[in-house]
C-alpha cells in the first residue's frame, strides 16, 4: 500500500491550521491544541517544516511559527518532501545504481514515469485546497484513471 507516514499527515494538519490564520503566530503549544495533537508530535513536526523553508520560527515571549509564504505557493509535495525527502515510487525512481537488475531491468523507465505523475499530482494540490471543504465526487468519477502512457506504448 502506498501512503504517507503519520508524520506527513500531522505535518500537513499543522499547516492548514497555520494556513487559517495566515497573520497569527502560533506556538507549538497553540498549534497542538488546535490542530488536536499532541505538543511533542508538533514540535517534531515544525523542525524538518522550517528546514524546507515552509514555516518561520519567532523567538521570545511572543514568538511561535507562522507560514512562511502563502497557502496558494506551497504544494503538497513540498510537505511530502520536507517531511520523508525526495519521492520515490521504487528506489531508482530517486538514485541510480542501487538495484543490481538496473541495467537489464524492463520496468523501470514505466517505474519512473508513475513517479513523476505522482509527483505532478501533489504539485497541483496546495495547502490552500487542503483548507477548502470537499464535496462528494459522482458515482461514476470515484474511480477516475490517470491516462498514463507507459515507456514504449
Amino acid at each position: 500500500m502506498l501512503r504517507v507516514t503519520k508524520l506527513t499527515d500531522y505535518a500537513t494538519v499543522v499547516l492548514t491550521v497555520l494556513a487559517a490564520g495566515p497573520d497569527r503566530v502560533l506556538s507549538a503549544s497553540e498549534l497542538a491544541e488546535r490542530a488536536g495533537l499532541e505538543a511533542p508530535t508538533v514540535s517534531k513536526v515544525l523542525k524538518p517544516l522550517a528546514q524546507a523553508g515552509l514555516v518561520e520560527g519567532f523567538r521570545g515571549a511572543n514568538g511561535g511559527y507562522r507560514l512562511a509564504r502563502a497557502a496558494n505557493d506551497i504544494g503538497l509535495i513540498e510537505i511530502v518532501e520536507a517531511m520523508e525527502g525526495p519521492l520515490g515510487m521504487t528506489e531508482c525512481s530517486v538514485h541510480e545504481g542501487h538495484c543490481g537488475l538496473e541495467n537489464q531491468c524492463g520496468v523501470r523507465a514505466n517505474w519512473r514515469r508513475i513517479n513523476d505523475v505522482v509527483i505532478e499530482a501533489l504539485s497541483n494540490v496546495t495547502l490552500a485546497q487542503m483548507l477548502a471543504p470537499t464535496t462528494p465526487l459522482p458515482h461514476d468519477t470515484a474511480a477516475k484513471r490517470i491516462d498514463l502512457r507507459l515507456a514504449g506504448a
